[in-house]
């Protein structure tokens, strides 16, 4: 490919953060958007509906959680009706009996829905995208496409969906494949993870399809700043709207990990999470307990304290902290730094984009990395 064009969305709780790549051009001067992200969307719809006294029908496929659930439930305690297709209704919860316990009737098709107000539930807002686009004379043809979504997986009944997200992330550490191994063609999306399915599904396009987990795609991200990406040992956090992740990387080996709900943590909670991931202390259970999702536990490291770089809309979190962290900000621009991690897994898993996305982002040493990763 002379000068391959990627669309890479990086969707979150409170927005999605979107990158036209095309080869040849500045990086700084990529079209991108930083828009609501469909959660947000759709819970502004909801709240409208509530507003206008208006039942409520939601069909489409599941979608990231948050707002949209907790409009919904605003929706419920006034009185108003829900109902959901099953695959809809999966966005509360994977069990459908506790979605009907929220209040919402699950149904399989629009009887006895008469009168109430259609919502479509998605992740990928692609026709949308491309209006915007063309409307600004941007050309709307890939070469492939590129989505992170965070993904908790369809956990079985009785099983926390927190434990086993974080089983899902310790199971994909152990096998070695490092950062870039969180994504996926479409073809290969594991079974479990159901909303990276259903943004496949919602794609009727004929270019490749990339899939990956937000968390990993902004650590990836962070390492395109330049002080990030010349440390051997670091400590990459991302500190989302709604998730907090960190890893020790060394030499891009995934090291340590731990997953919590940005909401939970104060700074002095989060500060001592990262002081015990860096010692190798920090506890599955007590992150956990603690409402989080997990801790990857590798035990004690050796040598000095790794430096701390930050990312993600939250990262005033540890403003004056005693960590004194670095603010990664790669190729000038933070909220796309999830972005710039699709394009970097993107570059390993069809290398045929990878001299063109080097040419651009500069040089990245994933191959040898993903070497020093294997056990």
């Amino acid at each position: 490919m002379a000068h391959p064009r990627v669309l890479t969305i990086d969707v979150g709780t409170g927005t999605q953060d979107i990158l036209v790549f095309e080869a040849g051009t500045l990086i700084e001067n990529a079209v991108q958007l930083i828009m609501p992200s469909p959660t947000a969307l759709l819970a502004e719809q909801v709240a409208q509906a509530t507003a206008d006294g208006a039942d409520l029908f939601l069909t489409g496929v599941t979608m990231g959680g948050g707002p949209d659930h907790w409009a919904v439930e605003a929706h419920l305690r006034k009185g108003l009706k829900v109902s959901a297709t099953p695959d809809a209704a999966r966005t509360f919860d994977d069990d459908l009996t506790r979605v009907e316990a929220m209040g919402v009737r699950v149904v399989d098709g629009p009887n006895r829905t008469a009168g109430a107000r259609r919502l479509e539930m998605r992740d990928f807002y692609f026709s949308e995208l491309m209006d915007a686009l063309r409307s600004f004379h941007v050309s709307t043809t890939f070469d492939a496409v590129a989505v992170a979504v965070f993904d908790h997986g369809a956990a079985p009944p009785g099983v926390s969906d927190r434990r086993f997200r974080f089983d899902y992330l310790r199971e994909q550490v152990e096998r070695g494949t490092g950062l870039t191994g969180f994504g996926f063609l479409a073809a290969e999306i594991p079974a479990r993870m159901t909303r990276m399915h259903a943004v496949a599904r919602t794609w009727t396009g004929s270019d490749p399809l990339f899939l990956m987990d937000t968390g990993p795609a902004a650590i990836l991200g962070a390492l395109d700043d330049p002080r990030v990406g010349e440390l051997n040992q670091v400590m990459v956090a991302n500190l989302g709207n709604f998730h907090t992740i960190a890893a020790l990387l060394e030499g891009r080996r995934i090291a340590g990990l731990f997953e919590h709900h940005t909401g939970e943590l104060s700074r002095e909670k989060l500060e001592a999470y990262l002081d015990a991931l860096a010692a190798g202390s920090l506890s599955n259970q007590q992150v956990f307990d603690d409402m989080g999702h997990g801790a990857l536990e590798l035990g004690p490291t050796a040598g000095p304290a790794a430096p701390l770089a930050l990312t993600g809309p939250r990262r005033g979190l540890l403003d004056n902290s005693r960590l004194r962290p670095h603010l990664a900000v790669p190729h000038g621009d933070m909220m796309l730094t999830g972005c710039f991690g699709l394009l970097r897994a993107l570059a390993v898993r069809l290398p045929e984009l990878a001299p063109a996305i080097d040419g651009q982002l500069g040089e990245a040493d994933l191959k040898s990395a993903e070497r020093r990763a294997a056990p």
